[in-house]
């Protein structure tokens, strides 16, 4: 039984966020117990203990030892529940509070840079006209981020941030990376 138990709690854990229905719960330790009942009766060697088992366990017990691992199995739903819901709060303040912090230039470091009308400024002197109007400080962070990300994923180098001119002569936002050659535009 303790066996079975850990099984059935292994079965969580490698279940991911799938988070199984009250019925679902009944049917597992349902089939828990028809597995541990299979097991005892394919004991070919010692029919006696299997005897012996059968006079000592009636019903009533098994049916209370099903009870048992059905109220353990919800305790541990309810616990994992909890756990979600506090995974859930503690995101939301992380978001919360991410997108409420300002965002740093990313060619001084040192000041805040703020988007008005899709125009990125900072006390530092950059101006960029991005094509989109509707740039927000948000979308900049996010495309920064999804940048500096898509770059450590291949190469352990901080890159460096500037601007330069653009084909139509408007200046551009450009990510490179002097160790592994690489570089990106960012707006």
């Amino acid at each position: 039984m303790r066996n079975s138990r850990d099984r059935l709690l292994n079965r969580y854990r490698q279940a991911g966020g799938s988070m199984p229905r009250r019925s679902q719960n009944t049917l597992l330790v349902q089939e828990v117990m028809e597995e541990e009942w299979s097991a005892l009766q394919s004991v070919d060697s010692c029919p006696e203990v299997l005897t012996q088992l059968e006079e000592l366990l009636d019903v009533a017990e098994l049916e209370e030892i099903q009870q048992e691992m059905a109220d353990q199995e919800w305790c541990i739903l309810r616990e994992y529940e909890k756990s979600l819901q506090f995974d859930e709060k503690c995101l939301s303040v992380m978001l919360a509070e991410w997108e409420a912090n300002p965002l740093i230039c990313p060619v001084c470091t040192k000041s805040n840079v703020s988007v008005s009308g899709g125009v990125v400024t900072c006390p530092c002197g950059l101006y960029l006209p991005s094509h989109s109007p509707e740039l927000t400080v948000q979308k900049l962070r996010a495309c920064l981020e999804d940048r500096v990300s898509e770059h450590s994923a291949h190469c352990p180098h901080t890159p460096v941030f500037s601007v330069a001119a653009g084909p139509e002569e408007t200046p551009s936002l450009l990510m490179s990376c002097v160790a592994c050659d690489t570089w990106a535009v960012i707006l």
